[in-house]
């Protein structure tokens, strides 16, 4: 009997002894486990496992090892500074210079589409606004769908400012037409997506120069920039610097007219503001020449041409090629209220007019231009045939499209211009 129980105690002891052996090695197998999940995953603040957030392939971190070993560094893996930071660096840069410049978040991140206007009027004494009041003040009654969204979706969109924004001053003595807007019509602009505005025109200074430096003021209180006016001729003087997608893009601006000794539209000096004026060139070649050593790409928005002319004048045809020769990489032209041909002049893509694009109760052909910007040159530029009439502007489709751009080629020898309106200049 005594044996026997001898016996049993033996064997339970010996179950005892290999039931902590089991249950010690499974904590251990579990600790190690816990321990690579820590160290292949993470966790979370609150302890729970989370997903790696390295995208890396094993292939790429093995080659990250094999260089860092071979060149005796020791990292986790190479940095690449971000595009935005690279946007943001140029943008300080920019400011530290005491240059204009605009930050764009472009919605393709390889190319930056600008989209180019000619002149518009929003002074509620003339047709359009009138008009447009009288239609319920609405955007879609305006531009057609196509148009309006070609305007808000472009990363740039630049137009020519025909007008004043002021309630003050006087109309200017002797002059036939003065244009000005209340400042609250700003938001006709805002409401287009309008970015950028040329204020190198005939009607920047239409009642004197309170109304030129209203009109800045209110174009800056609505978040858009101008060129080719300031409060004093350094500031007219200065390019306006888009930054985007990892480039500086310069737009410059200047106007010729009025073409006499004494113009009505005042240029700006040291101690009064107004417009750039390019009768005589040798400003704008420096404006251009200071764009070009500080960007990527340099365009230049000028207000030249005879009204109602078709055909390019004689100061045209011989300022363009100074402007090409001074580094200009693209010219747009506007003043003439009419469309004007498209060129390649000395290497550099032109159209010299764009015609009024949403300016009176006229029936005329305008135009959208627009320019795609890649790897810092222009990789296309399309043009956009419009129709400007009764007070409205649209896209043209079909038959009346295809007779437009047959009609740009006619006057246009010098390019070839396809049936979706891309212009191949040489």
């Amino acid at each position: 009997m005594g044996t026997k129980r001898s016996r049993v105690q033996k064997h339970l002891a010996l179950f005892v002894i290999v039931l902590v052996l089991v249950v010690t090695a499974g904590f251990g197998a579990m600790t190690i486990y816990s321990n690579y999940l820590d160290s292949n995953s993470g966790k979370n603040d609150s302890g729970v496992i989370k997903k790696a957030e390295s995208s890396k392939s094993e292939a790429e971190v093995l080659t990250w090892t094999k260089e860092a070993a071979e060149s005796g560094e020791s990292h986790d893996e190479p940095q690449q500074p971000e595009e935005t930071d690279i946007n943001k660096q140029l943008y300080e840069e920019a400011l530290g210079l005491g240059q204009k410049a605009k930050l764009v978040e472009c919605a393709d991140s390889e190319r930056i589409i600008f989209r180019f206007a000619g002149d518009i009027l929003l002074d509620d004494g003339y047709a359009m606004m009138s008009n447009f009041r009288a239609r319920g003040s609405s955007l879609e009654d305006t531009f057609s769908p196509s148009l309006l969204e070609k305007m808000r979706s472009a990363d740039v969109f630049m137009l020519n400012n025909e007008f004043t924004f002021t309630t003050n001053g006087a109309p200017l003595e002797g002059k036939q037409y003065t244009f000005r807007a209340k400042p609250e019509n700003v938001s006709f602009f805002n409401d287009l997506g309008v970015d950028v505005v040329s204020l190198a025109n005939n009607h920047a200074f239409d009642f004197g120069e309170i109304s030129i430096i209203d009109t800045m003021e209110t174009l800056k209180n609505a978040g858009i920039e101008y060129v080719g006016a300031g409060a004093d001729i350094d500031e007219a003087m200065k390019p306006v610097y888009i930054i985007a997608n990892g480039a500086k893009i310069a737009i410059v601006s200047a106007t010729q007219i009025e073409r006499n000794g004494s113009p009505d539209t005042k240029e700006a000096t040291q101690t009064s503001a107004g417009v750039l004026r390019c009768m005589d060139p040798a400003k704008l070649l420096s404006v251009i020449e200071e764009a070009k050593a500080n960007s990527d790409f340099t365009i230049l928005y000028i207000h030249w041409g005879t009204e109602s002319q078709e055909d390019t004048d004689w100061l045209q045809n011989e300022q363009a090629p100074l402007y090409a020769d001074a580094g200009v990489d693209l010219i747009i032209g506007d003043h003439s209220h009419c469309l004007q041909r498209l060129d390649a002049v000395n290497g550099v893509p032109v159209i010299y007019s764009l015609g009024n694009y949403w300016f009176n109760s006229k029936t005329q052909n305008t135009c959208l231009v627009e320019v795609s910007i890649k790897d810092k040159k222009m990789e296309y530029f399309k043009f956009i045939p419009c129709l400007q009439s009764d007070c409205r502007t649209i896209e043209l489709e079909g038959e009346k499209r295809e007779e437009m751009l047959s009609y740009m080629q006619s006057i246009s020898p010098n390019v070839t211009i396809d049936s979706d309106g891309y212009v191949d200049f040489f």
